[in-house]
């Protein structure tokens, strides 16, 4: 028997196992780190949507676009804001680290009912 006759199935059967291994993991790990992307617009007084969902460890990117004028966003107990500014999108990247309700409001005055332009954060476990 011949030393070689061996060497063309084995690195068959290795390729095969390689792409089958590579395409399971791979889409496993790609997956877990995809960013949940949410739009939210903000408008004199509210935020649409005004309650979001997400979960804990997964990266979320809220991208923001105001109607009307600058609002502000602001999370204090998650420790993310920003500013959203008319007629551009704005991101905001972050990954939550705790379960939870968690309340934002907007922190740039846009007038009367400005106080009631708040929104709830909701993370699940």
């Amino acid at each position: 028997m011949k030393p070689g006759k061996y060497v063309i199935p084995i690195l068959i059967l290795s390729i095969f196992l390689f792409v089958v291994i590579s395409h399971f993991t791979g889409g496993y790990i790609m997956a877990d780190e995809k960013e949940k992307v949410i739009q939210i617009t903000a408008k004199k007084f509210e935020y649409s949507p005004k309650d979001i969902t997400v979960k804990r460890d997964v990266p979320v990117v809220l991208e923001f676009t105001s109607l009307d004028r600058l609002h502000g966003f602001n999370c204090p107990s998650l420790g993310i804001r920003s500013d959203i500014l008319p007629g551009k999108t704005t991101q905001l990247r972050f990954t939550p680290n705790k379960a939870g309700s968690f309340p934002f409001h907007c922190d740039n005055f846009c007038g009367l009912g400005h106080e009631g332009m708040t929104g709830t954060i909701i993370v699940e476990e």
